[in-house]
């Protein structure tokens, strides 16, 4: 047996085949998943185990998606299955997680299995015949994969050769864990951390009952606990034990980014159902979508971040599907933004629908409840923002500022040629964000983790702004345009009081130098950016809601 990579494969499907799975999922909600079903297996948290399975089974095969085609499966890509994960959780988060849980639980075989080991696991996954679940949280540890506390103790025979393991230990808020067929455990060996497959069934290893959660009801989170569970050696995944926690780091960029895809889903299911009710909601003579305050402040800025993150994920996925890197920082990115936008968003429309948003029937408290969560499994999103500054002010400093110069070249010749995207408002983001970087090194505030975070949410909403502005500034979509402005400027005001914050925030600092510092910026720009910035949202809201304008 050797090991076949420590990446992803790389690929996917092509468009038309995409599309056709897209479509099978969104059928599901006129039979399995229907509004009325989804809503009682949130009230009576139950796992819907059956349907799950069938949703496996040879009729609709959704599994076959994310598995390699010489194992059975489709072989779709990053794109294809950003795709299918948004619009299941559009449907209910819950249920996506649970179909999650079998992509998540797979990639340690997927990227550091065996031939033998592949062949075996995923094949039994293409068949339809395995709920997988993927055991790395700890109940001290949490998102720390460092800490790792569960023990695999070689086990050898009277000639002193390797046969197996035996795993003490316990993981806690494992999707699908109770149920799944066989986990993915990740477990420290005398060489490292190391991932193991444990059947269902096997002495000593106990699958406990399922949580009770604020949200994702339909999903089951369970604790697990290894007790002397003997594993044979060809269940440690991989020929060479202690490259678990390398291989767990090289899929999070994939795994955070199919977060930040469930997210998306789940916010834009929130503002489908704000948009007619709004239409439909007369108020004081009107309709509420006629009332400007109310479409501008509930409404519009969810919808341009929504755009705005589906244009990142869509970006992200495409690079993770032709290049070889892990792109970590990229997913950690989508992540952050994503559901932090999509968890204000369902807030919003809980408000924008009044006393009905409070109501179970019409759905948006509980895409509320769900997706809050997106902002805590797989590293909550103070770990994002950690990750993010961490890594992105390395780089800075590295690249001696050539990283966010190139972004902000790049904006700048778009701007040359097509100037009504707000390309110069983020590419000077971008330039500030550099200076700041230099600045915060330079007078040690990088020990504050105030500071970090601050630089964290400057960057992410850099690269997803240049995500955005450059899929607007290559197009000649108008609605487009405007919404690359709106999202321009939220990044302007976010870059220019985080800069404020960071420079003026932290004690230590002598005045005059901080002064003379923040005299030096050109901020003209940033504060141009507010011009049309009403007529802009008139416009996108004159769209979304087709007012005549």
């Amino acid at each position: 047996m050797t090991d076949t990579g420590a990446h992803r494969p790389q690929g996917g499907l092509d468009e038309e085949t995409r599309q056709m799975v897209v479509d099978t999922v969104r059928q599901l909600s006129k039979r399995l998943l229907t509004k009325q079903a989804i809503l009682e297996w949130d009230r009576d948290e139950v796992f819907p185990e059956a349907v799950i399975r069938e949703m496996l089974g040879p009729e609709i095969g959704l599994q076959l998606l994310f598995i390699p085609e010489e194992y059975g499966g489709m072989g779709g890509g990053a794109v294809d299955c950003c795709a299918v994960t948004r619009e299941m959780s559009k449907i209910c988060l819950g249920v996506g997680t649970a179909f999650f849980a079998i992509q998540l639980g797979s990639d340690p075989i997927i990227v550091g299995g065996t031939e033998a080991q592949k062949e075996k696991w995923l094949g039994a996954v293409a068949e339809g015949q395995s709920l997988v679940a993927y055991a790395v949280t700890e109940p001290e540890a949490g998102s720390n994969l460092a800490a790792l506390k569960t023990k695999a103790e070689p086990v050898l025979d009277d000639s002193g050769a390797l046969t197996g393991y035996r795993i003490n230990g316990s993981k806690q808020f494992i999707s699908t864990g109770g149920y799944a067929d066989f986990v993915t455990v990740l477990a420290q060996t005398p060489e490292g951390p190391t991932f193991f497959v444990v059947e269902k069934g096997t002495e000593g290893f106990k699958q406990h009952k399922g949580e009770e959660k604020h949200g994702i009801r339909a999903s089951n989170t369970s604790p697990l606990t290894f007790s002397d569970v003997f594993v044979p050696v060809a269940n440690r995944i991989g020929d060479t034990p202690g490259k678990g926690l390398k291989q767990a780091n090289q899929v999070f960029g994939y795994t955070r980014l199919m977060v930040a895809a469930m997210a998306l889903g789940a916010g834009e299911a929130a503002i489908d159902i704000a948009i007619p009710y709004a239409k439909e909601r007369i108020q004081f003579g009107s309709p509420l979508s006629e009332k400007k305050g109310y479409t501008n402040k509930l409404i519009v800025p969810h919808w341009v971040n929504m755009k705005a993150a589906a244009a990142y994920i869509d970006a992200i996925a495409r690079r993770l599907d032709s290049e070889s890197e892990d792109l970590q920082v990229e997913g950690s990115i989508a992540k952050l933004f994503t559901t932090e936008a999509a968890n204000r968003a369902a807030d919003d429309a809980m408000q924008a629908l009044g006393g009905y948003g409070y109501i179970n029937e019409f759905g948006v408290e509980k895409i509320k409840r769900d997706v809050k969560i997106t902002c805590i499994y797989e590293g909550t999103s103070e770990v994002q923002q950690s990750i993010i500054s961490t890594f992105r002010w390395k780089k800075t400093r590295k690249t001696k500022g050539a990283y966010y110069d190139g972004i902000a070249e790049g904006l700048e010749r778009l701007d040359d040629s097509n100037d009504e995207a707000g390309c110069r408002v983020v590419a000077a983001c971008a330039r500030l964000l550099n200076r700041t970087i230099d600045f915060a090194h330079e007078n040690r505030l990088t020990r504050h983790q105030q500071v970090m975070f601050a630089l964290a949410d400057m960057m992410t909403r850099v690269e997803v702004g240049d995500a955005i502005l450059r899929l607007a500034a290559t197009g000649n979509d108008p609605i487009q345009k405007a919404t690359a402005r709106v999202f321009a400027h939220a990044c302007a005001r976010l870059v220019t009081e985080n800069i404020r914050l960071i420079v003026l925030g932290a004690g230590g600092i002598d005045t005059a130098a901080a002064e003379t510092f923040l005299s030096s910026l050109d901020l003209t720009v940033l504060e141009a950016s507010c011009r049309r910035g009403i007529d802009d949202m008139d416009q996108i809201a004159d769209h979304i809601f087709q007012r005549a304008s």
